[in-house]
């Protein structure tokens, strides 16, 4: 199993990262290892920025490459809801020496994950609302509707680079609201008014 990540898909993310609208998806991966096992994050000792971006993500349910856009709604089967964390002072340091940073997105517990909710219920996957709340104040709401890239365009693209298989995860961007995690902190994250994450900070 591997984890795509998209970055750069909410124009108001964009802005505050003081980044530039790409003309293509961006992505990364993450390990599997990446996971979080349970619902306690422990602050890792090499960073002092550790931040938080919620986001939609799909469970893919089939083989496939150069998968055409009009098709790429077969590939998926159910959508929940994940919290890409990210060593923000090591990615920055990372950009400004040119250097890959992987290392700031794919270490472990990077990755928080909810259960899925299949994809028939839903009534309509590009009006998916989801917010995450820290210390019971909402600090991201987003929208499948405001993407840049849609489900569909996201599938077809990482496909032409890489083989999807059965049980690959898909992090689809996330919105404005970005934050810094400290000890102590209680995330929870919603996906159409459902609560799907619950975790703490240590």
């Amino acid at each position: 199993m591997k984890i795509i990540c998209i970055g750069r898909n909410y124009k108001n993310h964009i802005k505050e990262l003081n980044s530039k609208i790409p003309d293509q998806p961006v992505f990364f991966l993450k390990p599997e290892s990446a996971v979080l096992r349970n619902n306690i994050f422990f602050i890792p000792h090499f960073s002092n920025d550790v931040q938080y971006e919620t986001e939609l993500v799909l469970r893919i349910n089939r083989l496939g490459k150069h998968i055409q856009s009009k098709f790429a709604y077969r590939y998926f089967d159910a959508i929940g809801i994940g919290i890409d964390i990210t060593a923000r002072d090591i990615q920055s340091k990372c950009k400004k020496e040119g250097l890959p940073w992987e290392i700031s997105k794919a270490f472990d517990g990077s990755a928080v994950l909810s259960d899925f909710i299949p994809v028939s219920e839903f009534e309509d996957i590009n009006q998916i609302k989801f917010e995450l709340t820290k210390n019971d104040e909402i600090v991201q709401k987003g929208n499948s509707a405001d993407v840049i890239f849609n489900f569909a365009e996201i599938i077809s693209y990482v496909s032409q680079f890489m083989t999807l298989k059965i049980g690959d995860l898909i992090f689809t961007g996330t919105p404005e609201g970005i934050g810094k995690m400290n000890s102590g902190d209680v995330y929870r994250a919603y996906l159409q008014g459902r609560e799907m994450i619950n975790f703490k900070v240590k």
